[in-house]
């Protein structure tokens, strides 16, 4: 199977009404807003888009609205994270009726799984869809690596397309490489290797700051992508103390606040997660000010 997936990617923001109840229009706001500046691709119910807080009928509400609100402008990768592998089967079956265009697979949530697990439930999700998919790998996150043998494994499953690197290791990108050729399209997945990434081979780029920064995170993407390496350097350093928000235990809170600063969504979460407050609110506020005070010149 073939996919044409590259560029920039942000993993979309859902959306929550004051009284923490899903705001569907917010969402598709905020998802047609970054079609329209131009992103290739969008990932729904990502890390960032919260998917864990979310019902399974919310799930896939945000899915067909994201479907709507899109209307085929760019490929919809829709997150499958579940507690096990019958609902995640259930859900990739779900988003492919509903009309995504991939799936983004995460290792089963809570257990961490042996290697031979974690390849039957990577494999037994693919088996159930005919649409293609992207692996995540986030070892800090979830505790669990897809390390070279299992992509070996999973080698002879042909809808299993695309690698979400964000293993703050960049050396992953050449062994992968070396290992498996071009079998799998490997994007970067951790904001502040994302350069890294691109330069090593990655065809595109799962962003979270693109959410704030839409204009800046393509100009960065292209400059690599044409070689215009003074380019994509200056801008990797302007975006650099943002792009760390990613790294932290508090990316989804961080992101939303810096949405809701450049005006563009609300910092609304769900618990367990919490708006920042206090000190960490007044550093990622200060930031996101700084940034946008000294945004690069991009033609």
């Amino acid at each position: 199977m073939q996919v044409d997936w590259a560029g920039v990617f942000p993993a979309a923001t859902t959306q929550f009404a004051p009284d923490l109840s899903l705001d569907i229009g917010a969402t598709q706001k905020v998802q047609d807003k970054l079609v329209r500046e131009g992103v290739h691709g969008l990932i729904i119910m990502g890390t960032v888009g919260e998917n864990n807080s979310l019902e399974a009928d919310e799930k896939r509400a945000v899915l067909k609205a994201a479907v709507e609100a899109v209307a085929g402008r760019v490929p919809i990768i829709a997150g499958v994270s579940e507690l096990d592998t019958r609902r995640a089967i259930a859900f990739a079956r779900d988003a492919e009726k509903a009309g995504a265009d991939g799936l983004m697979v995460l290792p089963a949530m809570v257990y961490v799984p042996a290697e031979g697990e974690l390849v039957s439930h990577f494999r037994a999700v693919a088996r159930a869809t005919a649409l293609p998919i992207m692996l995540y790998n986030n070892p800090p996150a979830y505790r669990v690596s897809i390390g070279v043998a299992a992509l070996k494994e999973l080698s002879d499953q042909s809808n299993i397309v695309c690698l979400k690197e964000s293993a703050p290791d960049t050396r992953r990108f050449t062994d992968i490489f070396n290992a498996l050729g071009d079998r799998y399209v490997l994007f970067s997945g951790l904001d502040d290797v994302a350069l890294e990434g691109l330069l090593l081979g990655a065809r595109g780029w799962v962003s979270g700051l693109t959410n704030a920064f839409p204009k800046e995170s393509l100009a960065l993407y292209q400059a690599a992508l044409c070689g215009d390496l003074a380019t994509a350097r200056a801008i990797y350093r302007w975006f650099m103390p943002l792009l760390h928000l990613d790294a932290e235990h508090d990316l989804v809170q961080s992101i939303k606040l810096a949405e809701q600063i450049m005006g563009r969504g609300s910092e609304r979460v769900r618990p367990p997660r919490y708006t920042l407050t206090g000190a960490r609110r007044a550093e990622v506020t200060t930031l996101v000010e700084q940034a946008a005070a000294t945004r690069p010149k991009i033609g």
